[in-house]
Parts: structure tokens; sequence; C-alpha cells
């Protein structure tokens, strides 16, 4: 069975980053993500490490990985253009809901972000084709949200990190990973 460190090694290895153990997490019985931002992907795992399934993601729209203090406690619509990146780091996930009630994973509370499904949004941003193109530039748009195809979302990522509390690694795309993947450890909730 892998752990967590052993699976997040390898995706460490295959992005071509610097790695070490996190020792505190090489034991953890949580299940966990990983967010690979230079192939825009999102894996999800069992608790046992085994892989549950991978698929393509939306990213935040400004390349980068740390969130601008101008943004934090900013109203999501009211981020500037470079305030939307999607941050790597570590970070303490837990199941929750937003304003309108939709199910959600959130990694960051305090920055409203969250790993969710597609939402209908104007044509003009084309999210549907975005998800789906293979082009990776396409697959910036979001706030800093990490977006996923509805069904992946409710046959994948909710079984998996909607049932309690979970790890989510976000690896930079631009830094190389360190210790805690690459940043500050971020609980999901107060």
């Amino acid at each position: 069975m892998a752990t967590v460190w052993s699976v997040l090694a390898a995706a460490c290895a295959s992005a071509q980053v610097i790695s070490r153990p996190v020792a505190s997490d090489a034991g953890d019985a949580r299940p966990f993500a990983i967010v690979d931002k230079r192939q825009a992907t999102l894996s999800i795992y069992a608790a046992d490490g085994s892989l549950v399934g991978r698929a393509p993601v939306l990213l935040g729209l400004t390349p980068g990985d740390q969130e601008p203090t101008s943004a934090r406690g900013k109203d999501p619509l009211a981020l500037k253009v470079n305030e939307r990146v999607t941050p790597a780091g570590r970070f303490e996930a837990q199941p929750g809901r937003n304003l309108n009630g939709e199910r959600i994973v959130w990694f960051d509370y305090e920055a409203n972000l969250a790993i969710h499904r597609l939402r209908p949004a104007p044509a003009s941003q084309r999210r549907p084709e975005r998800l789906a193109s293979a082009r990776l530039e396409d697959r910036r748009i979001t706030l800093g949200c990490v977006v996923v195809d509805p069904e992946f979302f409710d046959q994948v990522v909710l079984p998996t990190l909607g049932t309690g509390k979970s790890l989510v690694y976000i690896l930079p795309e631009r830094e190389p990973l360190l210790a805690a993947a690459a940043g500050s450890n971020h609980a999901a909730a107060p």
C-alpha cells in the first residue's frame, strides 16, 4: 500500500521538482488529493494511498504559487486579475457547502478556496470547452478554486474527500516543492 508520502514523492518526481518527506503525513489515515498545476490535473487518493481517480481541472486565472496578500478577505467577485491565483501548499481540507448550499471541499476557507464542480457561467467564458482542452493555458479561468467536471466531482471527489477531513497538496508551478508541499499548512475552516 502506498503512503501519502510515497504518492507525493512520485508526483513530485514526475513534475521534476525538489522534494523531501513530510514526516507527519507519512502515516496519515486520511484520503488526500494532489493538484498538479503544471499539468492542470487533480488526483484523488483513498486513505490507503490507492488512486481513486484523476481528471483535468480549471485553475486560477493568474499563474503563481502564493496567494497575493491583497486578496485575503476580499469578496471573490471583487478579486483583481492578478489576485486570481490557486496557491501551492499543503491544506487541511474538509467538506462543506458554499453560500448557495452547493457541496464543495474547502481547502482554504478563509480565502474562499475549494474544490468544486463546474458551474454554469457566462457562455463567453467557455468553461466546459476549456476544461476539455488539451492546452494548459485554456484551463486558467477561475478565481483560485480547483474546478472539475460535475460527474468526476460526484463520483470521485465527494465519496472520497466529501465525508470527512482530508489533505490537499497543491504542487507549485514555479517554485520547487519543499517540506510541506511547498507552503504553509492551511486549515480548511475555523
